[in-house]
């Protein structure tokens, strides 16, 4: 037997089950945790072999282990990168971790092992693998469904407002018109909500990715001003967009998406007055504010405007605009961006929104806003020719007579080959209008870069799509080419001709 000195209270009374074994493998001592982790009775463990603990199968080799342990004995764990298996009484299997030390008792030297029952760790460990297999699967199905919703859910959307724009240039009856002008709005408040929606599960699936560069303000704030003037003018409210000499380093498009989330919301929250765009020099950092002189809001409720679909009263007899959700998608952005973001806000007295972003590496040169103003029937151009690549035939048709309403010549295809037969077919070709996605693997880049090699020249060309993936803004531009989202109105649309056509 073990010589008393040797066992302890500390030894009963340790968390793990403890074993203590000659060099021939017989159990000298088991405290009451082996007991209760192999379903021995205490004392029938002792003058036990170790191997007894084991799985039949691995006790031969371990005699051996136990062998080149005894040779050279030290404190170690056993089974460095395995997975070891002890055996209860019954039989049952289960895994463990076994940590040896060394003990001498005068001339012999005993083996102590603490032995850890780990089933419910490895039970912990596979659910946490089984649970992050499902969310990689659940987020690669969740962009599947994005990219298919881009697509497919703006195309009847594209439909829509193509056909509409198309009514409203030749419907002359006054009631008829006002129909159309109400059908106009709904679709535009259908439009909305779907950017929203996709934009924000995009962030939460992380599809969208900072493309951060150097640019300055300015062009970006001339483009705000080009955007929402008309807005806010026909509000009777004035836009105040300030001088802005700073360039930043940050992701301009992510930038501007905030920015037109902000001004919409502030222009949509004010009755009278005004709303500003202004930049403030902070040191290491440059500082955007949008403000305004609206309703403002309690600072008890400033807390929830991030929430989705959160919005505040409006006052009795004004309609309930947005959908709460431009806010959370800023919220999202910022923090993509690592932006600071922040708000003040007193009621009757308006809000302050900003955020800063930090300085750019070097000074950009600032670049003018390109207008898209529309076409009037008094602009139309005369036999212009028009190839216009498109796989849906619902958009393709609504596209082409708006299109021939306008006063185009319009040569419709439905695929890269279609439209390249055509182009060798009759070589004129004055503007190119290309889906991005075509099916299959042709993309309307393709279309651009071939029909280009054909006639030998940059002819201008307008890519249409439904996909705001991180892969279609990083795609490469030149000054003869434009890209514009699904679902885009017929004004739009005609103000990107005619600019291509001036350029």
């Amino acid at each position: 037997m073990l010589p008393a000195h040797l066992l302890g209270p500390a030894l009963e009374s340790a968390p793990d089950a403890i074993v203590i074994a000659d060099a021939e493998g017989r159990i000298l001592f088991a405290n009451q945790q082996v007991a209760e982790v192999f379903g021995y009775p205490q004392a029938e463990l002792l003058g036990l072999d170790i191997e007894s603990l084991l799985p039949e199968r691995f006790r031969g080799g371990h005699v051996q282990l136990r062998a080149t342990y005894a040779a050279a004995p030290r404190v170690r764990s056993m089974g460095v990168r395995q997975d070891l298996v002890a055996r209860r009484r019954d039989g049952s299997e289960f895994p463990v971790e076994v940590s040896l030390s060394p003990i001498r008792d005068g001339d012999r030297t005993l083996v102590a092992a603490a032995i850890r029952d780990v089933t419910e760790r490895r039970k912990i460990q596979a659910e946490l693998v089984a649970a992050r297999e499902a969310a990689e699967r659940a987020n690669q199905a969740k962009s599947r469904f994005l990219a298919t919703a881009s697509h497919d859910l703006r195309q009847p959307l594209q439909t829509l407002t193509l056909l509409n724009g198309t009514l409203r240039r030749i419907v002359h009856d006054s009631e008829a018109a006002e129909i159309l002008q109400h059908q106009a709005h709904a679709v535009d408040g259908m439009s909305r909500l779907l950017n929203a929606l996709l934009d924000i599960s995009k962030l939460e699936s992380g599809a969208v990715k900072p493309n951060l560069s150097d640019f300055n303000v300015a062009t970006l704030f001339e483009e705000m001003r080009a955007e929402f003037a008309a807005v806010a003018a026909s509000k009777g409210l004035e836009l105040r967009v300030s001088a802005a000499t700073n360039s930043v380093h940050s992701d301009p498009s992510l930038v501007g998406q905030i920015l037109r989330n902000l001004l919409s919301n502030a222009i949509k929250y004010t009755r009278k007055g005004w709303v500003a765009l202004r930049c403030l020099q902070r040191p290491n950092a440059v500082r955007i504010e949008v403000a305004d002189s609206g309703v403002g809001m309690p600072a008890d409720r400033l807390p929830f405007i991030y929430d989705e679909f959160y919005q505040l009263e409006a006052a009795p007899g004004v309609p309930r605009e947005g959908y709460g959700l431009g806010l959370s998608i800023v919220q999202r952005l910022a923090a993509l961006l690592r932006a600071r973001l922040n708000v003040t806000s007193e009621p009757g007295r308006g809000s302050v929104f900003s955020m800063e972003l930090p300085l750019a590496n070097a000074t950009v040169a600032v670049s003018a806003a390109r207008a898209t103003a529309p076409v009037t029937k008094e602009d139309r151009p005369i036999a212009r020719r028009i190839l216009l690549v498109e796989d849906d035939p619902a958009v393709r048709n609504a596209t082409r007579m708006l299109l021939s309403v306008e006063g185009y010549e319009v040569v419709p295809a439905a695929s890269r080959a279609e439209a390249l037969e055509k182009v060798k077919a009759n070589g004129k070709v004055d503007l190119l209008i290309t889906d991005y996605h075509l099916g299959g693997v042709d993309k309307g880049t393709d279309v651009i870069a071939s029909v280009r090699a054909i006639l030998g020249r940059n002819v201008g060309a307008i890519l249409v799509t439904g996909d705001t993936s991180s892969t279609v803004r990083e795609l490469r531009h030149d000054a003869r080419l434009r890209t514009v989202n699904k679902p885009v109105d017929a004004e739009e649309l005609l103000g990107l001709i005619r600019a291509l056509f001036e350029a």
